[in-house]
């Protein structure tokens, strides 16, 4: 069984930054040969992307909400994706979701997305 764990969120006020972090684990997860995505959702509203990375991280693709805000990056040998996240406004609050490409990848703008984490709540004071 797959899991996907995310950590790292929390309160910030706006301005600020947070870094976020999600782990996969499984025996049969082969995380660096997969994409990995960020998305974000609010109540009431549909999951939307924010970011994307390739397998071995040398390619990426953001949201132009968040596109020369946030970074996403990957540490395969510790089975992790990260998201950094500068320059928070209050519309970036929401609960973050992590989510592992079953095949895809940033530079063809379509990754076919397998597994998902439980989420981790950001929320951005003004």
């Amino acid at each position: 069984q797959v899991q996907l764990v995310e950590s790292g969120g929390g309160m910030v006020q706006a301005g600020g930054s947070l870094r976020l972090s999600c782990t996969g684990s499984g025996r049969t997860f082969a995380f660096s040969t997969v994409a990995m995505g960020w998305f974000r959702q609010v109540p009431g509203k549909a999951r939307e992307f924010a970011a994307a990375i390739s397998w071995g991280g040398r390619f990426t693709s953001y949201a132009d909400s968040v596109k020369g805000r946030f970074t996403i990056s990957r540490n395969n040998a510790e089975n992790t994706v990260y998201l950094q996240m500068d320059s928070l406004e209050s519309e970036d609050t929401a609960v973050y979701y992590c989510a592992s490409g079953r095949t895809g990848d940033p530079r063809t703008g379509y990754i076919d997305y397998e597994y998902w984490g439980q989420g981790t709540q950001v929320t951005v004071s003004s």
